[in-house]
């Protein structure tokens, strides 16, 4: 999967599950400041990455992740080590 399908598949998944607008999906948006998302979202969010990506998220690891750039960044780069 390349980055821009990585990026599609957040930024749907963000639109329709956790409806986000989707001209807030900018990547410098924070995840929690600017684009709403809390802890019940956080759930859904570790399990579509799970279904999508083939991976678990690792909270301590999310907790670095601020911005919606960081986690293209986060989950690309989690997908490369696992191939």
């Amino acid at each position: 999967m390349n980055r821009t399908q990585i990026i599609e598949t957040i930024n749907n998944f963000l639109i329709e599950d956790i409806e986000v607008a989707p001209e807030a999906l900018k990547e410098n948006a924070f995840l929690k400041e600017d684009l709403g998302i809390d802890s019940l979202d956080f759930v859904d969010i570790v399990v579509v990455v799970e279904q999508n990506f083939g991976f678990k998220i690792k909270p301590e690891e999310m907790a670095k992740v601020k911005t919606l750039l960081q986690f293209y960044d986060y989950i690309e780069g989690k997908l490369k080590a696992n191939n």
